[in-house]
């Protein structure tokens, strides 16, 4: 009897978790930073994509729309010391609507990453229209040169105070959470100096894109 009594209870707490649990598995995370990292797929959110025959736009739209990318340096780990060593790194290019083309990142020495950048600056960092709705709702795989990425490589330095503030400013506002982060870690800003420009939205290969094409676009 006792045995059925407990049954009964369990099946009715299960009745009455479902539906708050199925919520918590299908309705996208609302995190404190950048656009809600997944609360950011409103349609009116992102713009169109630019035409794919002007690539330098199109690398700086995919650079503005992504608050994180995934950045490469070369590992002094002694393990795999030489090794192409990746982490993904919340990042800003400017205030929503005011992006300037610069990726900048807010760093710490406690960071592997950063070991690496203090031996080797020089680095590669990816950002994709995957992290957005844009691919999701035209059904394109992120590996899919149709959901447009870019590959950007340079030397990763810390910002002067002549762009300290635009820098913070342009973290702090898509990623909030940042301002609480421990000071004992001692952060930083930082930005990737760029030199060479990949952008992938089609198929055929990528596209290469100069410095001065990309910062001499106007963003709209």
């Amino acid at each position: 009897m006792a045995g059925r009594a407990r049954g009964s209870a369990r099946s009715l707490l299960a009745a009455l978790l479902a539906p708050a649990l199925a919520a918590l598995l299908v309705s996208p995370a609302r995190g404190r930073g950048g656009r809600g990292h997944g609360d950011w797929d409103a349609a009116a959110q992102l713009p169109p994509l630019p035409p794919r025959e002007d690539a330098a736009r199109v690398a700086r739209f995919v650079t503005h729309m992504c608050d994180w990318g995934a950045l490469a340096s070369l590992s002094t780990d002694p393990a795999v010391r030489g090794w192409a060593f990746a982490d993904v790194l919340s990042l800003s290019d400017g205030p929503p609507g005011a992006g300037s083309g610069v990726p900048y990142f807010y760093l710490s020495p406690l960071q592997q990453l950063v070991g690496n950048l203090q031996e080797n600056p020089h680095a590669t960092l990816t950002m994709s229209l995957a992290q957005t709705n844009f691919c999701r709702k035209k059904g394109f795989d992120p590996q899919s040169p149709l959901c447009a990425h870019i590959i950007l490589s340079g030397t990763v330095t810390k910002v002067n105070q002549t762009e300290m503030d635009f820098a913070k400013h342009s973290l702090f506002v898509r990623h909030p959470e940042m301002k609480t982060w421990p000071s004992s870690h001692n952060w930083f800003f930082a930005k990737l100096n760029i030199t060479n420009i990949w952008v992938l939205d089609y198929f055929g290969g990528p596209k290469i894109v100069t410095p001065e094409e990309y910062y001499n676009v106007t963003v709209q």
